[in-house]
């Protein structure tokens, strides 16, 4: 693609954070509103879903957060060459700060020693950004807020887990995964959307659980073992009875999705995201054109 000046996408990720924030993805509401007609009428889970997904609706038309607890943005940014990351970050720090000022986002980026809150969403590290060069001539960009609470509830794993009677294989991993919807109970904000990452060192194995939340509900697995047990784990994480918030019911995850990383042969990770209903994930690609960009939102 040549060297040439990054433009300023700053507007462009300032949209995308309130997409972001305020808007639901379309998968995860069809979910939400399936789960509703599921539970009994009248129940406790029935009512929790039905707050929630008018809670959804008013977000949508007011461009109001989803949730008070607004997460932590996480950046994946698929850039081609000629792209200056360093550029694209400064950008979406600023466009993070003006989207806090503009309340899509509620200020959250607390400095861990001194407890001081820096008031717009920026700190050390924060908004997380992980870049990936890559072949194509435009630039991807997937952004998902992951909110503390869920976050507190995600946990990992290390096989064998004498435990749970969980060795180093697939079954291991299901015994894991289940082991964490159950620890989790109603505290992770169910009905949840797990990430699972299967392998790795325990800070590549943490990342690779969020990017695979970035998948849509009705997506399918590439590969065939690991599609069998997201269905499997799908099926007997709903037949835990832990149901919407902790309340019983016949829905407590809304998906599993998994993800593999190469490992050392001395450790076998298992990363569980537990991700709560407000789903919060949008996506953006940037197109070159001359001096010119052309932007489209997912």
């Amino acid at each position: 693609m040549g060297a040439f000046k990054t433009p300023d996408l700053t507007d462009q990720f300032v949209e995308l954070v309130r997409r972001a924030a305020t808007v639901l993805p379309e998968d995860m509401k069809a979910a939400l509103e399936r789960a509703k007609a599921q539970e009994e009428p009248g129940s406790a889970a029935e009512g929790a879903l039905d707050t929630i997904l008018k809670n959804v609706e008013m977000a949508r038309e007011y461009s109001t957060p989803i949730c008070q607890d607004t997460g932590t943005p996480i950046f994946e940014i698929h850039y081609p060459l000629g792209i200056s990351t360093r550029a694209l970050a400064e950008q979406i720090r600023r466009a993070v700060a003006i989207a806090t000022q503009r309340s899509y986002l509620r200020p959250n980026a607390v400095d861990s020693l001194t407890g001081k809150n820096s008031g717009d969403n920026t700190g050390e590290d924060f908004p997380t950004m992980h870049f990936h060069e890559w072949d194509k001539d435009y630039l991807h960009v997937d952004l998902l807020l992951k909110g503390g609470g869920c976050e507190n509830v995600s946990t990992q794993y290390k096989l064998p887990d004498a435990r749970l009677k969980a060795g180093r294989d697939l079954e291991g991993v299901r015994r894991v995964v289940l082991d964490a919807v159950h620890q989790a109970q109603g505290k992770g904000c169910a009905p949840g959307v797990l990430g699972v990452a299967i392998g790795g060192d325990r800070g590549a194995s943490y990342i690779k659980s969020k990017q695979v939340l970035l998948r849509k509900l009705d997506d399918k697995n590439p590969n065939e073992e690991l599609a069998k047990l997201e269905e499997k784990l799908y099926e007997e994480a709903n037949q835990l009875g832990i149901g919407p918030m902790g309340f019983g019911g016949k829905t407590t995850v809304l998906g599993v999705k998994v993800g593999t990383l190469h490992r050392l042969p001395a450790s076998y990770f298992v990363s569980v995201a537990y991700m709560c209903w407000a789903n919060r994930r949008a996506s953006m690609d940037v197109a070159f054109k001359d001096d010119q960009v052309e932007v489209n939102y997912a």
